[in-house]
């Protein structure tokens, strides 16, 4: 398989429905019924912090940050993150990640949480969220509840919701 040269920018208004389409195609209708989803929903994704990534005009993968509370800190939530089946495996999620945590570090933000695979975002920065000190409103596999610190510092503690 050939190396992959991606074009990593800002998300435009006018990748929204390629971007949607992605995501439905990476995590179906169920997505809707997630709790990540149901935090994220009523509340706009951060468009100086939302990337996407291409292989020439086409829209290959993206990667959102939407800002969130922790309890009374704030903080941003990364997701969705999709990749065309087509370019799975190739790296573009994890470049994506990348980009948007040294994006969100430059803006001064401070924590990034996700639910995902730690083997995945490990290497990315990421640490599982210590059993109580974060809960979300709704059912989650805590062993999947991820925070990355974009500073070091202590993790925030309390219920996550939109910001």
């Amino acid at each position: 398989m050939m190396p992959i040269s991606w074009l990593i920018r800002l998300e435009a208004p006018s990748d929204n429905e390629a971007i949607e389409a992605l995501q439905a195609e990476a995590f179906g209708p169920g997505r809707f019924a997630r709790t990540a989803f149901r935090i994220r929903e009523g509340v706009p994704h951060h468009a100086g912090l939302s990337f996407v990534g291409l292989i020439g005009d086409e829209i290959a993968g993206s990667c959102r940050l939407t800002p969130i509370r922790i309890g009374k800190s704030s903080a941003l939530l990364l997701g969705p993150l999709a990749v065309s089946p087509t370019y799975k495996n190739r790296g573009l999620g994890r470049a994506l990640v990348r980009t948007a945590l040294e994006a969100a570090g430059k803006l001064g933000e401070t924590h990034v949480l996700l639910v995902g695979d730690e083997p995945y975002y490990g290497p990315l920065g990421f640490e599982r969220v210590p059993f109580g000190r974060i809960s979300l409103p709704g059912p989650v596999d805590l062993n999947r509840l991820l925070v990355a610190r974009l500073v070091g510092g202590d993790i925030p503690q309390g219920l996550v919701r939109g910001a």
